[in-house]
């Protein structure tokens, strides 16, 4: 009998240091709200350790509008529950033509646990060749609970 061992095969993972699309400068950015104490830059520029907040509950929006389209092929998101047990829901879509009309990319529900999963780290690997709009739905708690939105960190390659 012939036999060979293999070495296990690891998954690429995304570095924080990664080549990320300057978001700065290159997308203006709508919100529905923001607590002032944790803006949207906090999740969007590096360096930053608060994260983006909602100023109250209920479902938010992040739009990020691109000057010049947009070639997208990774698109890393970080949530962080430290406090509340909830389901959150959030929708991932992009538009082509500025707003006129989206295509869904992902939705997705995770179920935050203080005693358990406090962290949802998701990377969607994606071809989107020009996008001009981004957009993250979330709705924080799906049974209606009085949750804060809330984004640790969005970066895209």
């Amino acid at each position: 009998m012939r036999k060979r061992i293999i070495t296990s095969v690891q998954q690429e993972t995304l570095s924080p240091d990664q080549n990320w699309l300057n978001l700065e400068g290159l997308a203006e950015v709508e919100i529905t709200s923001e607590d002032a104490s944790h803006p949207i830059e906090s999740a969007l520029l590096p360096g930053r350790d608060s994260g983006w907040r909602a100023a109250g509950p209920g479902k938010q929006t992040i739009r990020l509008l691109f000057a010049n389209p947009q070639s997208l092929r990774q698109i890393w998101l970080n949530f962080v529950e430290t406090h509340i047990e909830r389901t959150q829901e959030y929708v991932l879509r992009w538009s082509p033509d500025g707003g006129q009309s989206f295509q869904e990319i992902v939705r997705q529900q995770w179920n935050f646990s203080p005693q358990a999963a406090t962290c949802e780290t998701e990377e969607h690997r994606v071809e989107l060749p020009a996008v001009t709009v981004l957009e993250l739905t979330i709705i924080p708690d799906i049974s209606g609970g009085d949750a804060f939105a809330s984004l640790a960190q969005l970066r895209l390659a």
